[in-house]
C-alpha cells in the first residue's frame, strides 16, 4: 500500500493521471481493508494530490477531508501537515479562501515544527499562491523568496520549478506587470519541470507564460505558449484549467 501511495504522488507530478487512478484505487483497496489509520491516511493522500493535480478539485476536497479526519482521530501526525496543505490548497482553487488560508498557514506551521523538510517548501508555494489569490502579493512575494531560497539549498528542483512558477504569478500581477523577471521565473521553471517531466506543472506554466505575453501585447508569443498549455491540459484530461485557457488564446486571436 505504501509503495502504491507515494507512486500515486509521483505519477500526478508527471501527469499520468490514468496508471495513477489505476495504484490509486489500488492503494485505497488495501489500506481499507486493513482499517488502521496510518495506512489509511497514506492512501488518502496519495489519491487526493492525485485528483488535486489534476484538477478533480470536488474528489480531491472529498478524499482529503477523509484523510485529514484520520490523521486527527487517529493520532497520525506524520501526514497531517501535507494532507492539511493539500486539502487548503484545493480550497483556495475553489474560492473557498476563508477555509483555505488558516489550514495552509496551520500545515506549514506544523510542518516547520516538526522538521519535515521533504515536503515543507511545497506547502510554503501552495501558501504562497493562496495568499497571491486573497491579493495579498507581499506576503506571497515573501513565501517565494524563501522557497526559492530553501529549494536551492536543498537542491529540490521540483520544488524549486513550484516556487519560480510562484514567483511568475507574483511579478505578473504587478501594476504594471514586471514582464521581464516575470518571463524569466516562467522560463526557468519550465527548463526544470520538463528535465523532470513535470507535465502538469509544464502546462501551469505556459499558460502563465502564454497570459503574461497578452498583458504586454506581445500576441505571437503569447499565441504559442497558450497554446502549447491547452495542447498539455488536453493530453493530460486536466479540464479544470482548460476553458479559462481556451478563452484566452480566442481573445489573443482577434487582436
Amino acid at each position: 500500500m505504501f509503495s502504491r501511495a507515494w507512486l500515486v504522488w509521483g505519477l500526478a507530478e508527471l501527469g499520468e493521471f490514468t496508471e495513477g487512478s489505476t495504484r490509486g484505487a489500488e492503494a485505497v483497496s488495501i489500506a481499507e481493508a486493513v482499517e488502521q489509520p496510518f495506512t489509511l491516511s497514506h492512501a488518502y493522500f496519495g489519491v487526493g494530490y492525485l485528483h488535486l493535480r489534476q484538477g478533480d478539485l470536488h474528489q480531491a476536497i472529498t478524499v482529503l477531508e477523509r484523510g485529514l479526519a484520520v490523521c486527527q482521530s487517529g493520532d497520525v501526525p506524520l501526514l497531517l501537515p501535507l494532507i492539511a496543505a493539500g486539502l487548503g490548497y484545493a480550497y483556495a482553487l475553489s474560492g473557498r479562501l476563508p477555509e483555505a488560508l488558516p489550514l495552509l498557514e496551520q500545515a506549514v506551521e506544523q510542518a516547520a515544527a516538526r522538521k519535515q523538510i521533504a515536503y515543507y517548501m511545497l506547502s510554503v508555494t501552495h501558501l504562497g499562491e493562496a495568499y497571491l489569490l486573497a491579493g495579498r502579493l507581499e506576503d506571497a512575494c515573501q513565501l517565494a523568496e524563501r522557497a526559492l531560497e530553501r529549494t536551492r539549498d536543498l537542491k529540490q528542483q521540483g520544488y524549486e520549478a513550484y516556487a519560480l512558477r510562484l514567483r511568475g504569478e507574483i511579478a505578473a500581477q504587478r501594476t504594471p506587470p514586471a514582464v521581464e523577471s516575470a518571463a524569466a521565473a516562467y522560463q526557468r521553471a519550465i527548463a526544470l519541470a520538463e528535465g523532470l517531466g513535470m507535465r502538469p506543472l509544464q502546462a501551469h506554466c505556459h499558460r502563465g507564460l502564454g497570459t503574461l505575453y497578452a498583458k504586454a501585447g506581445q500576441w505571437e508569443q503569447a499565441v504559442a505558449e497558450l497554446s502549447i498549455a491547452i495542447h498539455l491540459y488536453r493530453a493530460m484530461d486536466m479540464p479544470f484549467w482548460l476553458p479559462q485557457t481556451e478563452t484566452a488564446l480566442a481573445q489573443v486571436e482577434e487582436q
